[in-house]
């Protein structure tokens, strides 16, 4: 997610730098809350001037979890960015999916114990 994305979500009177803040400021406790997981909407990392003893920090937490960042230090977007909606559909898509399976493998019991 973009820290854009967060603050429409919440209301209109956050704006993405407060965001950003709020991240910034997650405590480090039992929760583990992925505070690396949210970007700015270039798709790169913002951390670096805030987290000066380890500017790299961010990104190296979401490339151990799989991002891939180009040479300019941008993540595709497309590819990476997270939605509700798109979530929303997936999991119908899914759904209809293992329904399809279950509806194809009991019509062809069905068949099968038709011919006995």
């Amino acid at each position: 997610m973009t820290y854009g994305q967060i603050a429409k979500l919440l209301e209109e009177r956050y704006s993405p730098r407060l965001v950003g803040w709020a991240m910034h400021a997650t405590p480090k406790d039992h929760r583990n809350i992925p505070w690396h997981r949210v970007i700015n909407s270039q798709g790169a990392i913002s951390t670096g001037r805030v987290i000066l003893a380890e500017p790299d920090r961010q990104r190296l937490m979401l490339e151990a979890e799989g991002v891939i960042f180009n040479e300019r230090g941008h993540c595709d977007l497309v590819v990476y960015q997270w939605s509700p909606r798109q979530r929303a559909t997936q999991t119908k898509l899914n759904a209809l999916k293992k329904a399809r399976t279950l509806l194809k493998s009991d019509n062809a019991r069905r068949s099968r114990n038709s011919g006995k």
